[in-house]
């Protein structure tokens, strides 16, 4: 008697690794052997990059906190020090977003720290 070797779960398992590598180039697509490995070494890139994106976003809102604060003749370090001497907690993504969509609400917070 031939043994049993489960079909269906092993068909499922491979299915489900074709079907997210399927935008893949070569044989990463449709070769079980090496669309498993593609599958897993991107499954490790994007858990890194998700901790990643968050550092790229914080520089970002940095760069433009600083920008603005810099047309005003204040540095970033000088500005944001100021802030929390003045007991404004205002986070750096919403900084960033005042810097660039609100310059006047961004000028008034410059004009607090420099008085």
């Amino acid at each position: 008697m031939p043994r049993a070797k489960n079909r269906v779960a092993s068909r499922a398992r491979r299915k489900k690794i074709l079907k997210a590598t399927s935008g893949q180039f070569g044989k990463r697509k449709n070769s079980f052997a090496i669309a498993k490995d593609a599958f897993y070494r991107g499954g490790k890139y994007a858990y890194r990059d998700r901790r990643d994106r968050k550092r790229q976003f914080r520089a970002l809102w940095i760069i433009r906190i600083n920008a603005a604060a810099r047309e005003q003749g204040l540095t970033y370090s000088a500005f944001i020090s100021g802030l929390k001497k003045k007991n404004v907690t205002l986070d750096r993504k919403t900084l960033a977003h005042l810097a660039l969509h609100e310059p006047a609400a961004i000028t008034k917070l410059i004009e607090l720290v420099k008085s």
